[in-house]
């Protein structure tokens, strides 16, 4: 049975600032959907609403037909939803593999014998394309890989939707290629379903089955990747016309 995640008209408010207003969105198990949207329009506030990072002002959350909106963030993940971060936030101290092995221990399979959480994390870490450095110490990789790493520990707590705050920023075109390429892969093999947070169009255009544009914590339009490019309002606050030339 597939699940899904759905933000039901959240608002979310951080003192005087309405960083959310009635925003509505959800993603189903085998499913893609970018968000994008202008800096501070309110994207990754509601990766963490979502996640229970964050708890709305108003709205729920709900997962596989039941509220979580009220659940910590933890709760969220042993229920089948994981979120990475900006910044990736690996234990520093700990190899690569330790980390995935973590996220194992104590995701939504409940593995709780430490041999078997070790043999699972190998398995991410071959899927990935780690393997090769599961020995490194997380503080010697460098930003790139730690992302991959962090993408890696989300997807070893068995989760079934992932909520990925910008994995392809800051890459090269060569680089850009090659994480597109292992997402598909890797999307294709598992099944999870995605909510992808992206500032990178021909990432977010390629992966994407259908994209919601925010913009000042608002929707203003949500189609196929295509429909969104050519989006008239989308163009003006967010694209620009040369950009959604670019895009299309």
């Amino acid at each position: 049975m597939t699940i899904t995640i759905a933000a039901v008209e959240v608002h979310k408010r951080f003192g005087g600032v309405l960083a959310l207003r009635d925003v509505s969105i959800s993603v189903a198990e085998g499913q893609v959907v970018g968000l994008i949207g202008p800096n501070g329009s309110g994207k990754s506030t509601l990766l963490n609403v979502m996640a229970g990072v964050e708890r709305p002002t108003a709205g729920r959350v709900v997962l596989d037909g039941k509220r979580v909106d009220g659940l910590p963030a933890h709760r969220i993940v042993e229920r089948g939803v994981a979120k990475t971060h900006q910044i990736p936030r690996p234990f520093l101290g700990m190899t690569t593999e330790d980390n995935v092995t973590v996220a194992a221990l104590y995701g939504s399979w409940k593995v709780r014998d430490a041999g078997a959480a070790r043999e699972q994390a190998r398995k991410v870490l071959n899927l990935i394309g780690l393997d090769g450095q599961a020995d490194a110490l997380a503080a010697s990789l460098t930003v790139q890989t730690r992302k991959r790493l962090e993408f890696g520990r989300a997807i070893a707590t068995g989760a079934r939707i992932l909520l990925l705050d910008e994995i392809f920023a800051g890459l090269s075109p060569d680089e850009l290629r090659e994480a597109i390429r292992l997402f598909t892969h890797v999307q294709e093999e598992i099944g999870f379903g995605a909510l992808v947070v992206e500032h990178v169009m021909p990432a977010v255009l390629t992966i994407s089955e259908h994209v919601v544009v925010i913009e000042e914590g608002r929707k203003i339009a949500a189609g196929t990747p295509s429909e969104v490019v050519r989006d008239p309002n989308v163009i003006e606050a967010y694209l620009g016309t040369e950009a959604a030339r670019a895009a299309t």
